[in-house]
């Protein structure tokens, strides 16, 4: 019969193994099938479970901060009752993502306040929570950064940010006019991303004033067609929720 291991040599094992979330709790998880009378290899589907579903929240954890999302928003915690029209089905239905496995696009329009960011963070975060790399920015940002990397002769690795993730989230476009380098890089990074990775995009102009934004008939055209040949355009109609909100506080409630 084989003696039995000491426990600090196990605890040993467990980290040269890196299972160091099971070294942990090594001595709870061994009370634990020893009350609920465990097999050995109930034992150890209990030990790997353990070790997989802290490995998964390490995952999530670490996909969310270099996502560098704002805030934080879920489905759960989106006021529904507040816009006038929204369509609820096909915003639940995307929050599964896989869209972003089918490279697909998410198109959010509406005027200012309706709920357009939160609902691209939210989604964004379920795909962190899917194990999928993704990337948050507002039009501005992205663009101020691109530009900014020309001048360390830097754009092709800057490009790379908003090109090789799962998911790119690309909130506020349209607040702006853009310049001819802000288009073009724009165009560059819309261009790169539109059959290789799936875009959520918000927006408080339709795509027939998207020439107001691009400040050129040719390049909005391409973009809106590129995006809209594998993507859904979710059209949200209501008044702003941060002007309701703050009434509410003037009047005290």
């Amino acid at each position: 019969m084989n003696k039995p291991v000491p426990a600090p040599k196990i605890c040993d094992m467990l980290r040269r193994l890196c299972l160091n979330h099971t070294e942990r709790h090594l001595e709870e998880l061994v009370a634990r099938a020893g009350k609920e009378g465990m097999s050995n290899t109930e034992f150890l589907g209990l030990v790997l479970d353990h070790e997989l579903a802290n490995r998964h929240e390490n995952t999530v954890a670490r996909l969310v901060r270099q996502a560098r999302f704002p805030c934080l928003k879920t489905l759960d915690a989106f006021d529904w009752t507040h816009p006038s029209s929204i369509p609820k089905g096909v915003i639940m239905n995307a929050s599964s993502v896989d869209f972003v496995r089918r490279k697909e696009h998410l198109i959010f329009l509406g005027p200012g306040g309706v709920g357009k960011s939160h609902l691209a963070i939210a989604l964004g975060f379920a795909a962190c929570q899917n194990t999928i790399r993704t990337v948050f920015t507002t039009a501005a940002d992205m663009i101020n950064r691109l530009i900014a990397s020309k001048c360390d002769y830097g754009l092709e690795r800057a490009l790379k940010r908003y090109t090789a993730p799962g998911l790119l989230v690309i909130d506020e476009l349209g607040y702006m006019p853009m310049d001819k380098d802000g288009r073009d890089l724009f165009f560059q990074v819309i261009s790169k991303r539109a059959e290789t990775g799936s875009m959520i995009i918000t927006t408080n102009k339709a795509f027939k004033d998207w020439t107001e934004v691009f400040q050129d008939n040719a390049v909005a055209t391409a973009i809106a067609e590129r995006l809209i040949e594998h993507g859904e355009l979710i059209k949200i109609e209501g008044s702003s929720y941060r002007v309701k909100k703050r009434k509410q506080r003037q009047l005290g409630m």
